[in-house]
């Protein structure tokens, strides 16, 4: 579904990724993983279009998209719940939905809001609220679900539980599964690798902006050095 060749992105003169050959397979979680500063956000965000892309091609269902805008690529179905949620937070939750699906004619709003509710009930019980009087749990689910009101068929979630409570994280990674089990592709930006190695299908390592590892979740977990080395795993 989506294919990266030797993508480089960056802000100015400063390049945050190298030369990344990254393949997602469709119905699958990939997981985004490494230090701090080593390009996990700048690597979705250039997916997303939100990033310059310095090098390479990004594919998509094998077409070359990286020309087009950001609003394109929604079109296409990418779509990012982004580091910090970057909520409308003096909008209500449902006005935040109603953002998620300004692409899609209005006619199809309260089936894609149900679904959306139904993944998360929390949010139905705040959807009159302000984005900004939610719990970090609540926007997280609210992201996510803003995200999926563009209708995707690849979603990219950046520092999932970051900050949250195990039980909203719990919540969270259940609603991934769900998504993969629709067939929907996922591409996970995960600190808590324990986490994101419990779920994924895949796992790539980033380091200093270069891919250090590539290969399936369970191998990840029985490479000794690589545990050791970026995983935190013992």
């Amino acid at each position: 579904m989506l294919e990266l060749r030797n993508l480089s992105c960056g802000y100015g003169v400063f390049h945050a990724l190298h030369d990344l050959t990254l393949t997602l397979k469709p119905g699958t979680i990939t997981g985004l993983i490494g230090p701090n500063g080593a390009g996990k956000s700048s690597t979705l965000m250039c997916i997303a279009g939100h990033v310059t892309q310095q090098g390479g091609s990004i594919l998509f269902d094998g077409e070359d998209v990286s020309a087009l805008p950001a609003t394109e690529r929604v079109r296409r179905g990418i779509a990012i719940s982004p580091e910090g949620r970057r909520l409308f937070k003096d909008l209500s939750v449902e006005d935040n939905l109603r953002v998620g699906g300004m692409i899609h004619p209005v006619k199809g709003y309260a089936q894609d809001r149900d679904r959306v509710l139904t993944m998360f009930p929390r949010l139905g019980e705040r959807i009159k609220s302000l984005a900004g009087n939610l719990s970090g749990g609540e926007q997280q689910m609210l992201a996510i679900g803003r995200a999926l009101m563009a209708r995707p068929r690849l979603i990219m979630i950046d520092e999932l539980s970051l900050g949250l409570m195990p039980k909203v994280i719990d919540l969270c990674y259940s609603a991934l599964e769900h998504l993969r089990s629709d067939g929907m592709t996922v591409l996970l930006v995960e600190q808590n690798t324990e986490r994101v190695l419990s779920v994924a299908d895949d796992v790539c390592v980033l380091e200093s902006g270069r891919a250090v590892w590539q290969g399936s979740a369970a191998d990840a977990r029985q490479d000794e050095s690589l545990s050791a080395a970026y995983l935190g795993l013992h």
